[in-house]
């Protein structure tokens, strides 16, 4: 891998190894970090598997359990690769409250993710803050906590991250925290302080619109509309930025997410339109899976949004190369850190890849 001075990572989710997508699966020549997810923590501040037999058990690229996939893949092919785990996710938030609450606990917490985090030669631990997800990275670690919901639990988050910071001390390891964007779920939060304790926040830059926004609309725009169709249309990746860099956040521990799926819209030919429905799994496809059938897929340039017309997802809104490379622009532009992906595994292959996307423009000289 040629070196690159921004951060190209992608999360890996363990239950995609029952769909035949093992570690190797994804694009790791050009990734830099690897979020695997997840782990989970219990109120006494202890951690589990989310899925003990796909971490440790079931076959994964000639060993058994895709942590070990992982540790093998970077100490024999891709040795620049920092793997981190994840820790918490959407419906593991809840024992957070707890745990960060009690100082014990949340020594316990660090003191186990420290040795998880040694015994499979990770980078670190990273940690979600959304109303529904945290994260953790191994040698690196992400903290998804899905999110403060008050005051106190606003400031036990930034008391957890010091914790987890002394136990995981910089440089040796990675500390970061995964963050939904929006006034609504971080005002609890003192965004300042908590990026003080990480080394990067990947701000999660997505599901802008969907079932719950009442019309159609971009779910990634990385800027929004002059006349937004409602108020879920004002939020963009852009505003994402300025929120952080207001309040004091360094430019270069921001790294902008990407969704590697659509979600869809139907009865619908484009956005600001009430809907009928939704197709797909969850109102969702996969990137790899689009454009549809009889799709025609489409670009706004000038919000750097994207999606596909037709066929039966209906509107489909999904990124595309052009849209992850007017990211990756923006990335370099404004000296943020880099770009991530939900998930890598989920990405196309060849000239539709948006991991290479991201890649060809951040690795450029």
């Amino acid at each position: 891998m040629e070196r690159i001075n921004y951060i190209n990572a992608s999360y890996y989710p363990s239950w995609r190894i029952y769909r035949g997508q093992s570690p190797s699966s994804m694009d790791l020549a050009r990734t830099t970090h690897v979020f695997y997810a997840f782990l989970r923590v219990r109120e006494n501040g202890d951690i589990y598997h989310l899925d003990e037999k796909a971490d440790l058990e079931y076959p994964a690229d000639g060993v058994n359990g895709c942590l070990n996939a992982f540790t093998l893949l970077k100490r024999q092919q891709f040795p620049h690769l920092k793997l981190i785990v994840s820790i918490g996710g959407g419906s593991g938030s809840q024992p957070f409250k707890e745990v960060t609450s009690h100082l014990d606990r949340r020594a316990r917490l660090a003191r186990n993710l420290r040795q998880f985090v040694d015994r499979f030669e990770l980078n670190g631990v990273d940690r979600e803050f959304l109303p529904y997800k945290k994260i953790l990275s191994v040698n690196r670690a992400l903290v998804d906590w899905e999110h403060p919901s008050n005051a106190e639990e606003g400031r036990n988050y930034v008391l957890v991250l010091e914790e987890l910071r002394r136990s995981l001390p910089a440089p040796q390891y990675l500390l970061t925290t995964a963050l939904p964007v929006g006034e609504w779920c971080l005002k609890h939060i003192d965004v300042a302080k908590a990026a003080k304790q990480v080394d990067f926040v990947n701000l999660m830059c997505y599901d802008f619109a969907g079932p719950w926004t009442g019309l159609s609309g971009h779910q990634s725009q990385l800027y929004a509309p002059a006349r937004p169709h409602n108020a879920f249309a004002k939020r963009s990746g852009h505003e994402a930025v300025k929120y952080f860099l207001v309040r004091g956040v360094p430019s270069k521990k921001l790294v902008l997410g990407v969704p590697v799926y659509g979600r869809s819209f139907l009865g619908v030919d484009g956005v600001g339109q009430r809907f009928s429905g939704h197709a797909g799994e969850g109102g969702t496809f996969e990137y790899r899976q689009l454009p549809l059938p009889g799709a025609q897929v489409f670009m706004d340039a000038k919000l750097g949004a994207a999606g596909s017309i037709g066929g039966e997802g209906g509107f489909v809104s999904h990124d595309t190369p052009g849209t992850v490379q007017m990211k990756a622009e923006y990335v370099r532009a404004n000296h943020l850190g880099g770009l991530f992906y939900w998930t890598g595994v989920a990405d196309a292959a060849g000239p539709e890849s948006l991991v290479n996307a991201g890649y060809e423009v951040l690795s450029r000289s």
